[in-house]
């Protein structure tokens, strides 16, 4: 037997000889949600309540009887509430070991009262940092004493049970009913369990708030904590386990998304919806309608419009083969026709801002098909981290919130894009941002029409994205392929010509790369003897 399956069994099989009776309760919380349900059920069974500050009024006017944590301490709530539970009395009552002879002598020669059963959850740090609040008002809403109570109780679940989200009142309320007025060892546990998770996703939404604030980028400790969202069925694949978690950041996207209507999502569905709304947040929504559609990660087509539905045709057009079963995301609100358009092929998940009721009851019609709705769109401006493991360790870095505009651009060939190739210029750049490298994207007129990812090569990735482009022209019925007269965007410098002698075989009149090759000057006398003209960007956008 292993270490960690002994350290387990014990843990479990600890005093299990009778559950703990419960007869004192301390109960203090910022969210009174179901708390006058929860404290008269306690109430009911004799067991005393203990209480602070607002917590104690509000039981009062609810007709529970309360005794205040001053009254047990001998010592008034002082400094603004900042001092009130962090007492001797208090968490003497919360750590002795009832078992423990020297405990239970310390205990009453100090008039130390049990306490059995801790309700506590803590004050809306990270609710008060996303509503944009000040420094002060945000530091004053970091609980000090509630992580201490929670930490002592939890530590000693084998007497005391701890309960720190209002979703578990009715689960203690049953573990009394069914142990009349007691709990279980098991029950403690799990609760102690979620305990020490919810100090610690506490104490890394201060952390990381904090190191934002002082613009440390490398902090000596990084946690990242969230909340559970969803428990999924499995994660890539069905033999791997995986769930869902809220952090703090205040972004729109999946993790706001209300889902109207089909199956539950899974671990794939949410990495490539996540994947497909980014990508169309990058079009502002008050000057152009655009779609982007999403398989396996990688934009498949990604349009602009004079509405929605023109967008959706064209992303469509792209890559019609692999957008089946594929994402689709919006930046506007969803109306009836683009709907039923969206509807027409097998479609897994569709994100946007809104929908109307029209809309609404067109993809009512699709059992299958998951609705969800965002409420807003999130900025690709922002800051942010993004995080991933490696063995042994985290990767953290900032988001990649670069913007290339006109003004930013460096033109190093003879020839100049025109207007119209500076507009694809422009948009292949920021959909290249969202496509696996290496990556190569061909776009027409405000549409992808080639999208080449995740290659090894970058030759083979501007290959794969003319061919592509060759068979979206054949199921279009269109006579030559879509990339002649087209943009070309690199997500990174070409190391050699020959990669952009490939997009320029394909049929793309201008490129767009951040450059600073070695061999720039091969690639910029090549982009000149074909007559192409190419800018530099300055910033790379890998994405792996």
């Amino acid at each position: 037997m292993t270490e960690a399956n002994e350290t387990q069994n014990a843990a479990q099989t600890r005093d299990e000889s009778h559950p703990r009776e419960i007869r004192r309760a301390l109960i203090s919380v910022s969210d009174k949600n179901g708390l006058e349900k929860l404290a008269a059920a306690i109430a009911t069974r004799g067991i005393e309540i203990l209480s602070t500050g607002g917590t104690a009024r509000g039981l009062r006017e609810a007709g529970v009887a309360v005794t205040d944590v001053s009254e047990v301490t001998g010592f008034p709530e002082i400094m603004d509430g900042r001092v009130k539970t962090l007492h001797p009395k208090i968490h003497g009552g919360l750590l002795g070991v009832r078992s423990n002879q020297s405990h239970r002598k310390e205990t009453l020669a100090n008039a130390i009262p049990d306490i059995d059963l801790l309700v506590v959850n803590l004050y809306p740090f990270e609710e008060t940092v996303t509503s944009g609040a000040g420094f002060d008002e945000a530091v004053e809403n970091i609980d000090i004493g509630g992580p201490a109570m929670i930490r002592a109780a939890a530590k000693n679940h084998a007497d005391v049970a701890v309960i720190v989200d209002t979703g578990d009142y009715d689960a203690l309320l049953a573990e009394m009913e069914r142990l009349d007025g007691c709990t279980s060892p098991a029950f403690r546990l799990n609760m102690a369990q979620k305990a020490f998770a919810r100090t610690a996703a506490y104490d890394a939404a201060i952390s990381n708030w904090l190191a934002d604030v002082t613009a440390d980028t490398a902090p000596a400790y990084r946690t990242i904590g969230g909340a559970l969202a969803q428990a999924l069925r499995y994660g890539e694949n069905p033999h791997q386990t995986a769930s869902f978690y809220k952090t703090p950041e205040d972004r729109p996207g999946v993790a706001t998304a209300v889902q109207l209507q089909g199956k539950a999502l899974s671990y794939n569905n949410l990495n490539d919806t996540d994947a497909a709304y980014e990508c169309v947040a990058e079009f502002d929504a008050a000057d152009t309608a655009a779609v982007a559609i999403v398989k396996h990660a990688n934009p498949c087509g990604v349009a602009l419009g004079s509405d929605l539905l023109t967008a959706y045709r064209l992303a469509l057009r792209c890559d019609p083969v692999s957008a089946f079963g594929g994402i689709v995301a919006v930046n506007r609100p969803l109306d009836r026709v683009t709907a039923e358009a969206v509807t027409e092929i097998f479609t897994e998940v569709v994100i946007a801002p809104d929908a109307d009721e029209a809309a609404k009851a067109v993809f009512a019609r699709k059992n299958n098909l998951r609705l969800l709705l965002a409420g807003g769109l999130p900025d690709p401006h922002t800051s942010g981290i993004t995080a991933k493991t490696v063995a042994g360790g985290l990767l953290v870095q900032s988001r990649d919130n670069g913007r290339i505009g006109p003004d930013d651009l460096k033109t190093v060939t003879k020839r100049s894009p025109s207007d119209v190739e500076l507009a694809d210029l422009l948009f292949a750049f920021r959909v290249a941002k969202h496509v696996k490298s290496n990556t190569i994207v061909y776009a027409k007129g405000g549409a992808t029409v080639g999208i080449g990812a995740g290659q090894m090569s970058r030759v083979d990735a501007a290959r794969i994205a003319a061919s592509k482009a060759v068979d979206a022209a054949n199921t279009a019925d269109e006579d030559r392929p879509l990339t002649e007269g087209s943009a070309a965007a690199s997500d990174a410098f070409f190391p050699f010509p020959d990669g952009l002698l490939t997009v320029i075989e394909a049929g793309a009149t201008a490129v767009i790369q951040p450059g600073g090759s070695m061999r720039d000057e091969d690639v910029i006398n090549a982009a000149d003897k074909a007559g192409v003209a190419m800018v530099f960007t300055g910033m790379r956008h890998f994405r792996h």
